[in-house]
């Protein structure tokens, strides 16, 4: 059985601890593999190590950090396949969309390319009387990243990008379900010319996630997973001094209003929510059609797009979305599913019982299609996370804004429509972080940044972006004067002023 370690100080890394997870093939449904869950004293070794190596890549100018990582850059582009393959292997998402994940995560890594640029900061001369004033932006120390299993490529280079690309040191605990890739992100790192101990992957669970949040020399957290966790995280992080972002579930709307295009927005609204089997935080899980008119439509078009939507293994390039991560996952989704029709919603398609000829053992759940669900249902309220889309009915624009702006969650919300109007109305009034017109998923580009509302995000600052560089640093500044002639030997008690 092969045994995925950890990668500590730039090598390979069993540590003390004897425990071991198992990693399956979801499209098999079979153990193909088993991770190494740190102890506390592993993680002291690497943040240990981490903070050896942090000070030396910190002094080393921002051009020379930018060159590594247009080099790891390349790597990645020319091994894209290789990764794909690998990351669909654990995770269950088809190859083309492990191809779209790793992509994206380099997206954020081609930003950081620039930090020459983004660490600069502001002078001002003669602020003063012979007074200059300038900012400077510094790296925290040693900080570590916890990634979720569904973007087991993108969210740690979301990561990873800004952390080292400003002069830190960063730790990474990834899902102990799909831990491949982000070791293989380690050593194509290593091999772009990173500095050992710059960047470490420690694999585990809530030990080592508890061990990292705890120790006093990693100076930030950021974490991407569900909401009670993520809040968990982020008050344990700041109760200690930490800086820590926090991402955590969604329950995202898309608005149908009635002179939307329709046949550019089932398309779109389909392959957002069932792309990926709908473990995507950013998924269209809810679809609300304005009108009744537009909901009978809208349904009946649902429907039949589904109908044609073929579940594959991982591997079949024809497949639009492949299994689940894990048996224990299916039986929440259909249990969900179950609460659904005991709650009152109508069942249009039922996606439970799904099984794949020569894959009968792997983790598939098909399509599911709700309507009539009402915003006091728990399976409105709750994050379902995976191939459940859900009809609400509403009368009015507002109504459907209402919807999604009352909701616990406020990650991303989409409207289809061709009125500049009532997009611009949306907009503005709509609480929720990231908002998407005629785009069914609006995750921003990597030069923007990424982050949800109320329980959908923690802390101050946003993933990638200047928020991801804001968040790994810190801000300096510099007030300084330099004299001539006579020195007043006796100072002033006055607070300095500039007049």
């Amino acid at each position: 059985m092969r045994i995925i370690d950890h990668r500590v100080g730039g090598g390979v890394f069993a540590g003390r601890s004897e425990r071991l997870g198992d990693v399956f093939d979801p499209s098999m449904g079979q153990v193909q593999a088993q991770v190494r869950l740190a102890a506390a004293e592993d993680v002291e070794q690497a943040v240990a190590l981490a903070q050896a190596a942090q000070p030396a890549w910190a002094a080393l100018n921002p051009q020379r950090r930018a060159r590594i990582l247009f080099r790891f850059k390349e790597l990645v582009e020319r091994e894209i396949e290789s990764l794909a393959r690998l990351l669909s292997s654990e995770h269950g998402k088809v190859v083309a969309d492990s191809k779209g994940d790793i992509q994206r995560g380099l997206d954020v890594i081609e930003f950081c390319c620039g930090v020459p640029h983004l660490m600069k900061g502001e002078y001002t001369h003669d602020a003063g009387p012979g007074i200059d004033v300038w900012s400077v932006r510094q790296p925290l120390g040693v900080v570590a990243g916890i990634t979720p299993f569904n973007f087991p490529a993108m969210i740690p280079m979301w990561m990873l990008g800004p952390a080292i690309a400003t002069g830190n040191a960063f730790i990474l605990k990834p899902s102990e379900r799909d831990p491949s890739v982000p070791v293989r992100l380690a050593e194509l790192l290593a091999r772009a010319g990173l500095p050992d101990g710059v960047f470490t992957v420690v694999h585990g669970d809530k030990e080592a996630v508890d061990a990292l949040i705890d120790h006093p020399a990693v100076k930030a957290i950021s974490f991407v997973g569900s909401s009670d966790i993520a809040h968990q995280v982020y008050a344990r992080g700041t109760a200690l001094g930490k800086r820590v972002q926090a991402m955590g579930g969604a329950k995202n709307h898309a608005i149908v209003l009635p002179d939307a295009d329709l046949n550019r927005a089932v398309p779109d609204i389909i392959g957002a929510a069932y792309g990926s089997a709908g473990e995507r935080c950013m998924a269209l899980s809810v679809v609300v059609p304005v009108g009744e008119g537009v909901a009978t439509d809208l349904r009946k078009r649902l429907v039949t797009a589904i109908r044609e939507l073929k579940v594959g293994a991982a591997t079949d390039r024809k497949a639009d979305f492949g299994p689940v991560v894990t048996a224990a996952h299916r039986t929440r989704i259909e249990d969900y599913i179950g609460l659904g029709i005991e709650e009152g919603a109508e069942l249009v398609v039922d996606g439970r019982g799904f099984s794949l000829p020569g894959h009968e053992q792997g983790f598939f759940t098909g399509p599911t299609l709700f309507d009539r669900v009402r915003p006091e249902m728990r399976t409105y309220q709750e994050e379902i996370f995976g191939p459940v889309l859900q009809i609400v009915r509403a009368s009015t624009l507002d109504e459907g804004i209402n919807l999604a702006t009352n909701h616990q969650y406020g990650n991303g919300v989409a409207i289809f429509t061709q009125s500049g109007a009532a997009a611009r109305h949306f907009a503005d009034k709509v609480e929720v972080g990231m908002v998407g017109i005629n785009v069914p998923i609006p995750v921003p580009v990597g030069y923007h940044s990424f982050g949800g509302w109320k329980r959908s995000g923690f802390g101050d600052h946003n993933q990638y972006g200047m928020e991801g560089i804001r968040f790994f640093t810190r801000l300096k500044l510099v007030t300084q004067r330099w004299t001539g002639g006579e020195i007043n030997v006796r100072g002033s008690f006055l607070i300095p002023t500039l007049n």
